[in-house]
């Protein structure tokens, strides 16, 4: 069993993470349910959170899951900025996901060092609520100095990585995979049903990995035993 100098070091370490628990922090409501378990004191953390995706189907899917998460991070009336190499989203389609693209400044950067240095300058601003940067890959020393960047400024990065060359290094405190799933519809009625994953964690640091099946109802992520009490069946319910 650990010792109770080693649980004070663990927390001491967290709390300097801005990671607390969270009856001295407030924890945000993301509407992840179980997934919160997997994060240090139930919390979601403050950090540069790694979206990897290898296939166009599953960057489609990491896309629909990153505009639900931005829907409940940040604030109605919050902006947020959008870097990368070259747009791959489709401004009014976020409003599904109750994210207005009003409030989202969209950049574009041709070389990598450029994009990466903006990622900077942009988490330095402390009226944008998230930073969003689309890039395959940023070298070590890239990466240390965002990750600094973050944990002295304390806005949040949603980092995502479409066919990275260069392996992940350890500057994310999350890093995530989203897998498309077919989306389940009610008896009787056409569609294709609501935008549905598999969501992964497969790193989560000083927190617990592990993978879930939701999907996106309306305004809210709903998982897969929670359809399963509303049909009556087993439903495949996905995250979206």
């Amino acid at each position: 069993m650990e010792s109770e100098l080693v649980r004070k070091l663990k927390k001491e370490i967290l709390e300097m993470q801005g990671i607390k628990p969270m009856t001295h922090n407030r924890s945000v409501e993301t509407g992840l349910g179980p997934v919160h378990h997997a994060f240090p004191y139930g919390v979601f953390p403050i950090g540069i959170h790694e979206f990897v995706s290898q296939e166009p189907e599953e960057a489609a899917a990491t896309t629909g899951f990153m505009a639900g998460l931005i829907s409940k991070l940040v604030r109605i009336d919050g902006t947020c900025l959008w870097i990368g190499n070259r747009r791959k989203i489709f401004p009014p389609g976020l409003n599904y996901f109750g994210v207005n693209p009003e409030r989202i400044i969209f950049v574009e950067a041709v070389r990598n060092a450029d994009l990466v240095w903006m990622l900077e300058q942009a988490l330095r601003c402390e009226a944008l609520g998230l930073v969003i940067g689309e890039m395959a890959d940023m070298d070590p020393g890239q990466a240390r100095r965002l990750q600094l960047t973050v944990e002295q400024c304390r806005v949040s990065c949603f980092l995502h990585r479409y066919r990275p060359r260069i392996a992940s290094a350890s500057y994310a405190v999350c890093r995530w995979r989203v897998k498309p799933l077919p989306g389940h519809t009610e008896e009787r009625l056409p569609g294709v049903g609501f935008p549905a994953w598999e969501v992964s964690l497969d790193k989560v640091r000083n927190g617990y990995p592990g993978s879930w099946k939701l999907q996106w109802v309306e305004d809210h992520f709903e998982f897969e035993q929670t359809a399963e009490r509303k049909t009556g069946k087993s439903a495949l319910l996905h995250i979206a």
